[in-house]
């Protein structure tokens, strides 16, 4: 049998395609689909050509999945068969995000149905079967769960917009549970071929934490960014420093031995990492709530914040790793002069010996801000510089732009 890719010796390098859908409107918020936004679905087998020029062997990839089931029981996977076709012809393995938040228009509450753990499994052990003849065994089961939970449930951003700790409880119960029996559903389906790929953002949280109004905050900020995938790999038992938090919220010795008896391990844990981003400031005097509509200062840690997340994860849950996002929102110099500082450090920690298995440019072109969502401006005045290739209107549509950030992960592709 050959080995998977995150068994060989090789650093992989990976692109990304922004894939977030939140398909449900309201007044004042637009339903956002990033592949519409960058016009993905009439550029799909170009795009993918995009990633195969550049050098990547891998593409963390997404299913819309509220296109895939319009209803509950129908099913169109019309022009995801194009893509996976697509894939195949490159010969390009996806690794396949079958949850970058959003769930199907019919289904109720969203992650707060009590259908949805259900649901989830159905439409993953779907996806696995229809695709396993062309060999596509690596899956996200759901990108980013606790900024899912953070969003959906505590910051009340997205739907169904629970609010507070109970609302973050509640959505850290929904998506693990989720998690667990989507990952139980592929295994089921591709058995030993099936590759687990876990993706979390790498969060970091400094300043002042012994100032009153912080002490117990930061305590639960810097283990909570690990909550749902610690419920998922069954590390969430009495010695856990949550476990407080989550019985104050209702959690029963049922809820704990449900994720402990059934374990999901990752075979990667993605870590993603954006150096301006990633790592929040706490401040004396202010103790803001977080998120979109009442962020916290950021710092740029650099490489110094990557390196400490990347060796966490892979000590903390004993799996090879992945940078399975990162980039600067910035001009090509900027983009430019952090690929090259990440891509030499990620061969720097190789060399130590740590299993970093993949390092991912996000994303492959140009995205729009989720701010979007929110706002009646144009798509352009959402557009983030991020991408290899930028995107730029024109009459006939967004045109795809090389830059020489792309010429530049070219080169480090080709010697990896």
């Amino acid at each position: 049998m050959n080995k998977s890719w995150h068994q060989d010796d090789r650093l992989h390098f990976a692109v990304g395609i922004e894939d977030t859908f939140v398909p449900q409107g309201a007044e004042g918020e637009r339903p956002i689909d990033e592949y519409e936004l960058t016009e993905h679905y009439e550029n799909l087998e170009p795009d993918l050509a995009l990633a195969k020029d550049v050098g990547a062997s891998l593409v963390r990839w997404g299913i819309p999945w509220y296109r895939v089931q319009p209803d509950p029981n129908q099913w169109d996977f019309d022009w995801v068969d194009r893509a996976m076709d697509a894939f195949a012809e490159l010969s390009l393995e996806p690794i396949v995000d079958l949850l970058h938040y959003g769930t199907p228009l019919w289904m109720d509450n969203q992650f707060d149905s009590s259908d949805y753990p259900k649901r989830v499994a159905e439409y993953s052990a779907k996806v696995a079967e229809r695709y396993a003849h062309l060999g596509v065994n690596s899956y996200t089961p759901v990108n980013e769960p606790m900024i899912h939970a953070l969003f959906c449930g505590e910051y009340s951003y997205w739907p169904p917009y629970l609010s507070g700790t109970a609302g973050l409880s509640r959505m850290v119960r929904q998506l693990a549970e989720g998690f667990v029996r989507a990952q139980q559903a592929i295994k089921d389906v591709l058995a030993s071929n099936a590759v687990m790929v876990h993706v979390d953002a790498g969060m970091r949280f400094i300043g002042d934490d012994k100032a009153p109004e912080h002490r117990e905050l930061a305590s639960r900020l810097r283990h909570q960014v690990h909550l749902v995938e610690d419920l998922v790999v069954g590390y969430v038992d009495e010695s856990h420093p949550l476990m407080p938090f989550l019985r104050d919220h209702g959690w029963t010795d049922e809820d704990f031995a449900y994720f402990e008896h059934e374990p999901q391990f990752p075979d990667v844990m993605g870590i993603n990492y954006y150096p301006r981003h990633s790592t929040e400031v706490l401040e004396a005097g202010k103790n803001p709530m977080g998120g979109f509509t009442d962020p916290r200062p950021v710092q740029n840690a650099g490489i110094a914040g990557l390196d400490e997340l990347i060796r966490h994860a892979a000590k903390r849950y004993r799996a090879p790793v992945m940078v399975s996002e990162t980039c600067v929102t910035g001009t090509v110099a900027e983009r430019i002069e952090w690929l090259e500082e990440s891509v030499a450090w990620a061969h720097a920690i190789r060399n130590e010996g740590i299993d970093l298995v993949a390092y991912t440019w996000w994303p492959l072109f140009d995205m729009y801000e989720w701010t979007w969502r929110h706002s009646t401006a144009e798509r352009e005045a959402h557009r983030l510089t991020m991408g290899l290739w930028e995107l730029a209107e024109s009459p006939h549509g967004l045109l795809r732009k090389e830059t020489a950030v792309a010429q530049v992960y070219r080169r480090l592709a080709s010697i990896s």
